[in-house]
């Protein structure tokens, strides 16, 4: 009997969520590889990671702060890392890039298009904060556009192009679909593309089920055969988006970078609770999760021995 591999990817900790959100939340780098490695034991087929400064929990876009979890976790996981392009609100592109540029993973996150990212709502939800930049940060977002010109994209593929990394494009409206559209028209960017629609996030489209079978349509008309669909629920969103994509036949992204809960009102406590909880979904529709060397196989990704970490 046919059996579907399912990707799960974990998004280890990110930068919209801060630290005094969450006691869970990884922030040195022996936290953000421990917490890879118990994801990858969970299930976990791919990690994407981001950094933090150890002393304050900011996003830390430096390649310097990502080496010591990058290099530990390659140690002792076969997991597939996945470095992001998007780095954290007020980066300049320049920034964003560096440490992919640096350490040639085989997977970078790459944003499709600009939009209004308001993080300002939890400012309702969360009074008290441990340092001065969390809710600065989250208030300047009320008036932030994340910036992901044509140009700004170009600018990653082009300095990106040696590297063999291939990428998880981030899509959080049709529109970055169209925009995928146009570099894969113009033979910038190759199939099998590996394309994360987000739902949630407020400026980007929302989690209804008739939301995300329209960003499903439109890649499957847009790109036919040569792409595989995963999907990102933010928030409470996160079980239930994936449950409705893999029972379409789609991969599936949890990680605190996403959601800091597993059940309502409950945190999560390790990202590998939330693998845990999305691969009992995924076991239950009679599918079977991917190994990270079979995830490789269906992301024709370079390989692990082919990264500079």
């Amino acid at each position: 009997m046919f059996v579907r591999k399912v990707i799960i990817t974990c998004a280890v900790t990110g930068g919209i969520h801060t630290p005094s959100m969450s006691p869970y939340l990884p922030v040195t780098p022996e936290q953000i590889a421990d917490a890879a490695v118990g994801a990858a034991e969970a299930g976990a087929a791919v990690v994407h990671l981001h950094a933090r400064n150890p002393a304050d929990g900011r996003p830390d876009q430096t390649p310097e702060a990502f080496e010591p979890f990058l290099r530990s976790i390659r140690q002792r996981s076969n997991v597939v890392c996945n470095i992001t392009t998007g780095g954290a609100a007020g980066m300049t592109v320049e920034e964003r890039i560096r440490p992919a540029a640096r350490w040639r993973p085989e997977v970078a996150s790459l944003n499709m298009g600009s939009m209004n990212f308001g993080l300002f709502p939890m400012l309702k939800r969360f009074r008290t904060f441990q340092h001065d930049w969390e809710p600065a940060m989250l208030a300047s977002t009320e008036d932030f556009i994340f910036r992901n010109t044509f140009k700004d994209i170009r600018t990653i593929l082009e300095t990106m192009s040696e590297s063999g990394t291939r990428y998880e494009f981030e899509c959080y409206d049709t529109a970055h679909l169209h925009n995928l559209h146009y570099f894969y028209r113009e033979g910038l960017v190759k199939g099998p593309l590996f394309i994360q629609t987000v739902f949630g996030l407020l400026g980007g489209i929302g989690t209804h089920p008739d939301e995300v079978m329209h960003m499903k349509r439109t890649a499957d008309r847009l790109f036919g055969d040569d792409y595989r669909w995963s999907v990102l629920g933010a928030g409470r969103a996160q079980m239930p988006v994936a449950a409705m994509a893999a029972a379409m036949g789609g991969n599936v992204r949890v990680g605190l970078e996403d959601s800091l809960w597993i059940g309502a009102g409950q945190l999560a406590e390790t990202n590998a609770g939330q693998v845990t909880q999305v691969r009992k979904i995924i076991e239950g529709l009679g599918l079977e999760i991917a190994t990270p060397d079979e995830a490789r196989e269906i992301l024709a990704l370079k390989g692990g021995d082919q990264v500079a970490f």
